[in-house]
């Protein structure tokens, strides 16, 4: 008898006591346009993800009195009126680590690829509090797009945010793709340094068609840059909950790089269509609209996204995040009110003119209207020094150039600065896709500044700068060799180095 209560207190014993959980249950009130109307949900919290019957999403946006407005992620269609809504106390979390590189994922991080799943045991909550100013340190590193105009005039630097303006069609997608491909030519080439750090990308293409995300991601294929890159895919199809939170999703795969002590890129194409996206879902939330018909946080919500990139102190990983969104402007209004927030929040703008555009000046960015506020203090020396003069140089061509139309008796200093500034147009002019090494732009610039290509026709500049490159890589190889390493300004001895090969070339040239 004593053997079976023994053999009884030890089941008991081994019993788990199943301690009561508290579940917050709310009930559909109104359901329609990816947004449901809940009751009932009354410790909900925003950005929460709520449980819906079978299995649907939803993120807590509104919270009211009696009501919470949530925004459905993926299909609503199935979901009713009267349906029991539960609270599940998670932040929506994204995927996020070194496992992504090389793949296209949607919004949530799943993959849309068909290539399998992603193995990564690392997530991060969509949205994140900003690194304090504490934890930052000043930008000095550049990032180098590979396009000589905005590395020699608007410069970047790792984890500055450089804005990228203009109207439909100019070439803004072009420069950010670019920056990209640049990046993989440059981490390429570091391979076998071992104090090298690569610089990784998230393309984050927000209200594009899906054929233009394809042929982004088949350029990237084709230059073998896509395993340096993740792509984020809220295209036009999608809901606009989806391309709400796409950008959100980039930014949290790019803190992931900063904060584990590496450089990231994050491209946001373009936040023009998220300002909108964010518009339809407010007003579908009843929220009160502003000016424009946006609601009066939209600011907030660009700036809040925007604020995360950063350049980290020693302290804290030293790593960076550089943040590149893009805007579209509407017949080059730049004073309308999402172009002046986004202006307002970045540390610079590249401003793409629709004229220069149609006029063959390509890329065709505006010298008066672009700036970087940051950069110029990231710009390696060497390129400091070539560049200074060229941008001087060139706001006063255009002056000059407007001024000259009216009449034609000129002096020989303002005939020498037109024909000056007309070559420096000309040299930069890039095709798409076709990357210039900091080195090469380094000697183009030197060759402009002290008058090289003065003698030359207009349209010899492209022929001369392509073979420059040739005989400087075939002929002059230790001279460039000493310019790719040096991080100082060019002193008297490598001038004089560069002198003397510019007239050897300019005899063959001529």
């Amino acid at each position: 008898m004593s053997r079976i209560l023994q053999e009884i207190e030890a089941k008991i014993e081994s019993i788990k006591t199943i301690s009561p959980a508290q579940i917050y249950v709310g009930v559909v009130q109104e359901i329609g346009d990816g947004v449901a109307q809940i009751e009932g949900l009354s410790k909900a919290v925003l950005n929460e993800m709520l449980e819906f019957p079978r299995g649907e999403v939803g993120l807590a946006l509104n919270l009211e009195e009696t009501s919470v407005g949530a925004i459905i992620l993926g299909d609503y269609t199935s979901i009713r009126e009267g349906d029991e809504v539960r609270c599940t106390g998670k932040l929506l979390q994204i995927p996020v680590g070194l496992a992504l590189l090389g793949r296209v994922v949607n919004a949530l991080g799943i993959p849309i690829d068909g290539k399998g799943p992603i193995p990564t045991k690392d997530f991060y909550p969509l949205e994140r509090n900003a690194p304090g100013i504490i934890q930052r340190q000043p930008v000095t590193q550049s990032l180098q797009t590979g396009i000589i105009s905005i590395d020699a005039m608007t410069p970047i630097g790792r984890g500055q945010r450089q804005l990228i303006i203009g109207d439909r069609s100019t070439g803004k997608t072009t420069i950010a793709l670019d920056t990209i491909l640049n990046q993989a030519v440059i981490n390429h080439a570091g391979t076998h340094n071992p104090n090298f750090r690569p610089v990784y990308s998230i393309y984050v293409a927000i209200g594009q068609k899906s054929a233009s995300i394809a042929r982004v991601v088949s350029i990237l294929e084709s230059r073998d840059a896509l395993r340096y890159t993740v792509v984020v895919c809220a295209s036009a199809s999608e809901s606009a909950t989806v391309q709400y939170i796409a950008p959100f999703a980039g930014m949290s795969m790019g803190e992931w790089f900063m904060e584990n002590g590496r450089d990231a890129l994050v491209v946001f194409d373009d936040l023009s269509k998220h300002a909108v996206a964010y518009r339809q879902i407010s007003l579908l939330l009843k929220r009160p609209s502003g000016r424009e018909a946006y609601p009066g946080d939209v600011f907030y919500l660009h700036s809040r996204l925007l604020e995360r990139s950063a350049r980290l102190n020693i302290g804290v990983g030293n790593g960076s995040l550089t943040a590149l969104p893009i805007i579209e402007t509407q017949a080059g209004d730049v004073s309308s009110y999402i172009p002046t927030n986004v202006i307002s929040i970045t540390d610079g703008q590249i401003y793409l003119e629709t004229e220069l555009f149609y006029q063959g000046v390509r890329p065709a960015i505006s010298v008066g209207l672009s700036v970087s506020r940051v950069g110029s203090a990231a710009q390696v020396k060497a390129m400091k020094q070539v560049a200074g003069k060229i941008r001087g140089d060139l706001a006063q061509f255009r002056e000059l150039a407007a001024f000259a139309q009216f009449g034609s008796d000129l002096d020989a200093k303002t005939r020498l600065q037109l024909n000056r500034g007309q070559r420096i147009v000309e040299l930069f002019k890039q095709r798409q896709h076709s990357l210039l090494s900091l080195h090469h732009q380094i000697i183009f610039l030197w060759a402009a500044k002290n008058g090289f290509l003065d003698a030359l026709g207009i349209d010899q500049v492209r022929e001369y700068s392509t073979r420059l490159i040739e005989f400087m890589d075939s002929r002059k190889s230790a001279l460039v060799e000493k310019i790719s390493k040096t991080q100082q300004a060019i002193d008297d001895v490598l001038e004089e180095e560069l002198k003397h090969a510019l007239e050897e070339f300019a005899k063959l040239f001529l």
